[in-house]
């Protein structure tokens, strides 16, 4: 009986699983240049946990299960959670800021589509203890690093809101159901504009609400530059919104002040449709997304306030973003920059005759031991299909073991990319092996 893999997971094989696996190295190399550190977290957690901090939209796609001790679990769907359960056993012995990244494989039994899978990875920054505005400016600044090492320079920008501004507009404007209120600006992109309207109305907003609504966030539709944000702030502020909105406005124009400082301001923008799925978010949040085609969100973040204390750790202020590797990889393939794939082995070592393999056998690990990307043929092929296979490997040369160099003590080095070979000796290609 045949058997395949189940709908919404996949099977990753060479080369493809060398390229993902190198994305994912990239991405560390860089969080750890902004100064993040590594955490490693489960990949089974208590149900409760995801079922009460997510919100009802991770909590339905859950997969989940009763263990054989009779406890109600599930696979991991996303990191935060279990972020700030490991965060408040341990609040007192951290000194803070904490500035954390995880690379965690991911669950959610949802709708498998472009950008969606049931299992994929995940990478996520956090920073934990910075009350200010600097941590989200410090979040877009190594999110913008990350993106440009793994080769999307110049591919994506940011779509910054508040929360709070948001929570302010709903209630200022006469919406008696905000959950609703902040479902109908998340989908401004997506929905038609008389469903809009439906949904705005819905949500309590009286007719010339809604056109005032719509009128400001058309304005910041395409995105209000770092140039155009103090006149564009500065008319909401007339609005006299009630609590907590100045608060928001205050962090929008601190963030947009510090971005040039950072070497961003041309990759962010203020867009007031952005509020974000979950409900932990308290403050400033916000989207990548790609600059070309149907400017798709690409991963997002924001700060949640309130969740280290939910889970009986101290109050904690804290902000993080999560980033999707199948968003990424439609980014870089879109655009030719995906990674081609394994690394090209360095050296391949031929042997000549039969007799030469076991030379052969030694040369690979004294290639090896001197920290040089070898192999060598395992099924006895000939001369001809053995350099037949190290340009298949993509290997830079080959080395030949043969009766004759051996015997005066040295090898061919052959460059497969010319042709080129010269006799060498193993203090030459491995010093110090």
């Amino acid at each position: 009986m045949p058997f395949s893999t189940l709908r919404g997971f996949s099977d990753r094989l060479p080369p493809e699983a060398g390229a993902r696996s190198g994305l994912r190295h990239r991405l560390r190399e860089a969080a750890r240049l902004a100064g993040f550190q590594e955490l490693e977290l489960p990949s089974v957690e208590s149900l409760e946990l995801f079922q009460v901090k997510s919100g009802a939209g991770i909590a339905e796609e859950l997969w989940k299960f009763t263990d054989k001790g009779g406890r109600a679990v599930t696979l991991v769907p996303e990191s935060t959670p279990s972020l700030a359960r490991v965060f408040a056993e341990r609040a007192k012995a951290e000194p803070l800021p904490v500035k954390w990244f995880t690379v965690a494989r991911l669950w959610r039994y949802e709708e498998p589509q472009a950008g969606r899978a049931r299992e994929f990875h995940q990478f996520n920054l956090d920073i934990l203890g910075a009350p200010g505005v600097e941590a989200e400016v410090e979040l877009l600044a190594a999110a913008s690093l990350l993106l440009d090492r793994i080769g999307a320079d110049g591919l994506y920008a940011f779509r910054l809101n508040d929360r709070d501004l948001s929570e302010a507009l709903g209630r200022g404007l006469g919406a008696s159901d905000l959950p609703r209120f902040f479902r109908a600006l998340d989908n401004v992109r997506k929905s038609p504009e008389a469903e809009l309207r439906a949904e705005l109305a819905a949500s309590g907003l009286a007719p010339g609400a809604v056109d005032r609504l719509r009128g400001l966030l058309s304005r910041s539709r395409e995105g209000v530059t770092v140039a155009e944000s103090e006149p564009f702030l500065a008319e909401i502020e007339g609005w006299n919104l009630p609590p907590p909105g100045p608060a928001g406005l205050e962090r929008l124009r601190q963030i947009m002040a510090l971005l040039p400082h950072a070497g961003i301001e041309d990759r962010v923008r203020i867009d007031l449709s952005v509020v974000r799925g979950l409900d932990y978010y308290t403050g400033p949040v916000f989207e990548a997304y790609a600059r070309a085609g149907d400017q798709r969100a690409l991963f997002g973040g924001g700060r949640y306030d309130k969740l280290i204390e939910l889970f009986g750790g101290p109050p904690t202020p804290a902000c993080g973003l999560a980033i999707g590797d199948l968003t990424l990889e439609l980014l870089l393939r879109a655009h030719d920059r995906w990674p081609a794939g394994e690394p090209p082995l360095d050296t391949y070592v031929v042997a000549v005759t039969p007799e030469m393999i076991p030379e052969a056998t030694a040369w690979v690990a004294r290639l090896r031991r001197a920290g040089v990307a070898a192999d060598g043929d395992l099924l006895g092929r000939s001369l001809s299909r053995q350099l037949k296979e190290a340009a298949r490997r993509r290997a830079r040369r080959a080395i030949l073991v043969g009766p004759r160099e051996l015997a005066r003590g040295v090898v061919l080095e052959r460059d497969l990319a010319t042709g080129e070979q010269r006799e060498r000796s193993p203090s030459e290609l491995a010093p110090g092996a």
